[in-house]
């Protein structure tokens, strides 16, 4: 007989053997339950996403890295350099090196030894992407002392790397800087624009530089590396080599354009050179200027507005209207001769002043007596021209002066220069139309001696007088050398006589001979031709002007100058020329 002890002990050990059994059973499921899901994600990642993590692998093993092109150099027509590149460092960040975290810290020790602001390092990362295999350029033309500060913390900074590269710059000190230009990296909006480029690509912003950029940017190349886990290179698996970019010839003449922009002294103003046989610009410089070895670093908000603060030097002055003054006799003269009405050899009468309307237009001085187109164009008769002006009349004068290369007849697409206008000769109609007022008979008057409403820009007037030096064509101005002699750049014939040509031509001369420009007949040139303007500027002081060909004798250049609120001509703008001139003629001997 088993006792009613046994009996329950045995009932207690069997529910105890039967827990255990249901936890091992729970815990052997459970096991087995995680080495599935270890197994299947096993399974997912080797073979259903294999490949994705084999390439991120490499990826991260891998690098591409970009070699930019040798930017082309840019010379002026007896090869010297007006833009070339040199050797420097530059910084690179490679973006997923570091997490965005790190990347503000490294941001900021950075921005000490570089002097950027850590919130434009950070810019810049962003802009790439913090998982881009790309690097970007933070810093370019980094001096010895910040190469030497790098260096000594490259190791705690991971993904930064110093690069040597070609780096631009301008070994003219400003000299035609609103001709060359300057460079720049591309922005955004530049980079959506031309999908082409690659991050970081340096292109042109202004002048030849901008205009000219595709031939002179090249194509870029790159290295395929090998890394380890630090970013330090292993070894090199490819290589594309990068295409330099095309060396770029001017017409311009680095003497003449360094007399020009001394001569101008900083002013504001403008002169411009051209070839008067193929339209080549020799030299074209607007005050006050700047330079542009300063775009080839950052630039902080300080040096920008210090830049502004000079009268706006980023503004090409000889592509902007003036009113001529006087020069434009020249274009009233054409206009009367071919008018028909005022003949090569006729005589006016002169004198203190003209009443026109019951307004008195009065001369310098108390008149000349009977003269013609010679004397007129020496001694800068006003009353002479008052009378041509008013029975030639505006729609006859407009159309001289456009044939003569005055507005939209001088083309501004050859130059590939910014910021341009033409000029402009309104008539009656034009008038009306734009200021909605009636011509009157003074307006008449007036744009016969280059006032009122007539504009005219530097490089206009240098046409103009170009096509009295080389007989009556009007050259098409532009400043690459691989355009002249071609049919883009062929002159255009005025339509203007001969004989009317040689009646201008023989007055210019006298201008400087025995008229208002003697100070160049000072035996240190040979003979040239010329004409002074005083344009009249309301509550300012004048504009003066000149315009002039040379040599007198089988003429080659011809220059206009303008000096904003110079004064008189003759005094201001005259001399300028005088030092352009002795600057061409010293090299041509």
């Amino acid at each position: 007989m088993v006792s009613g002890h046994s009996f329950f002990s045995g009932v207690s050990a069997g529910k105890k053997n039967r827990v255990r059994l249901q936890r091992s059973v729970v815990l052997m499921l459970t096991i087995t339950g995680l080495m599935s899901v270890c197994v299947a994600r096993l399974a997912q990642l080797q073979l259903m996403e294999g490949e994705y993590h084999r390439q991120r692998a490499e990826e991260n093993r891998i690098r591409q890295v970009p070699i930019p092109a040798a930017r082309g150099n840019i010379v002026d027509r007896d090869g010297r350099l007006l833009a070339a590149n040199h050797l420097a460092r530059s910084v690179y960040l490679w973006p997923r090196e570091q997490k965005p975290e790190e990347w503000k810290k490294s941001a900021e020790r950075l921005s000490q030894i570089l002097d950027i602001p850590p919130e434009e390092v950070v810019a810049k990362i962003q802009e790439a992407g913090y998982t881009s295999g790309m690097p970007v350029r933070i810093a370019q033309n980094l001096d010895q002392k910040a190469f030497v500060a790098l260096a000594e913390q490259l190791a705690d900074l991971q993904g930064i790397e110093v690069r040597a590269e070609s780096s631009r710059y301008y070994p003219t000190d400003g000299y035609g800087s609103h001709i060359v230009g300057y460079i720049g990296e591309a922005t955004r909006e530049d980079l959506m624009e031309h999908p082409e480029y690659p991050m970081g690509i340096i292109i042109g912003k202004m002048g030849i530089e901008n205009s000219a950029n595709k031939a002179l940017t090249g194509v870029w190349g790159n290295r395929l590396v090998e890394v380890n886990s630090n970013g330090d290179e292993l070894r090199e698996l490819g290589v594309r080599s990068p295409i330099a970019g095309d060396s770029m010839p001017l017409t311009l003449d680095l003497e003449v354009q360094k007399a020009a922009e001394n001569a101008l002294g900083g002013r504001r103003g403008a002169v411009v050179v051209l070839d008067v046989n193929t339209g080549g610009v020799v030299a074209l410089a607007s005050g006050p200027s700047f330079d542009p070895n300063i775009f080839t670093r950052r630039v902080d908000d300080e040096e920008w507005e210090r830049l502004q603060a000079l009268e706006n030097p980023f503004l090409n002055r000889a592509l902007q209207g003036y009113p001529p003054g006087s020069t434009f006799k020249i274009v009233t003269a054409a206009a009367g001769m071919e008018s028909g009405k005022f003949p090569p050899g006729i005589y006016l009468g002169t004198s203190s002043y003209i009443v026109v309307g019951g307004i008195a237009f009065h001369e310098h001085s108390g008149g000349y007596g009977y003269i013609g187109y010679r004397d007129a164009l020496a001694y800068s008769s006003n009353t002479f021209f008052y009378q041509i002006g008013m029975e030639a009349g505006p729609e006859e004068i407009a159309k001289w002066g456009h044939n003569m290369g005055i507005g939209e007849s001088t083309s501004l697409d050859l130059l590939g220069l910014d910021g341009g206008m033409h000029g402009s000769i309104p008539t009656p109609e034009e008038k009306l139309r734009l200021y909605n007022e009636p011509w009157y008979a003074g307006d008449s008057v007036t744009m016969g001696i280059g006032q009122g409403l007539v504009l005219c820009t530097p490089l206009e007037l240098a046409v103009m007088v170009a096509s009295i030096a080389n007989g009556g064509y009007r050259v098409k101005p532009h400043l690459l050398a691989e355009l002249t002699d071609t049919p883009k750049t062929k002159p255009v014939p005025t339509g203007m006589k001969p004989e009317t040509v040689a009646t201008i031509r023989d007055g210019l001369v006298a201008v400087v001979q025995k008229g208002t420009a003697r100070l160049l007949n000072d035996g240190s040139i040979p003979l040239t031709g010329g004409k002074t303007g005083t344009s009249e500027v309301i509550g300012q002081p004048s504009h003066a002007l000149y315009v002039a060909f040379g040599p007198a004798k089988d003429p080659e250049i011809a220059i206009a100058v303008v000096v904003e609120n110079g004064g008189y001509g003759g005094m201001a703008a005259a001399p300028i020329a005088l030092q352009v001139f002795r600057s061409y003629f010293n090299q041509s001997k």
